[in-house]
């Protein structure tokens, strides 16, 4: 979209299947790096990123070319199978169906 000026901060929040504590601080730093690579693909950016034991805060300037679903199915999926792949818990981990997105601006 040439010309095209946009401010757009979207706060996404998302939560571990069940609620788990799965999210050790042990992995919390690759894990924030991992996320932040898949948001800079997408050609967004991160603006800040907080994982708890159960549930994860991403600030994203968000362009106007990608819906928030899109962008938050690919860093939910992308990151479960990043976790998974490092057998980083016992178990399959998942993240909980759904999120929460809450638009900020700037003064």
């Amino acid at each position: 979209m040439p010309n095209t000026y946009s401010q757009i901060y979207i706060q996404i929040v998302f939560a571990v299947k069940g609620r788990e504590n799965l999210i050790s601080k042990l992995h919390r730093e690759e894990l924030h790096k991992y996320i932040t690579g898949i948001v800079q693909n997408r050609e967004q950016k991160m603006l800040s990123i907080f994982c708890m034991p159960d549930h994860t805060h991403l600030l994203v300037g968000l362009k106007p070319t990608i819906s928030i679903s899109d962008l938050t199915r690919d860093i939910k999926a992308g990151s479960s199978k990043f976790m998974n792949d490092n057998h980083w818990v016992k178990s399959k981990f998942n993240w909980q169906e759904g999120f929460g997105a809450f638009s900020y601006s700037r003064s």
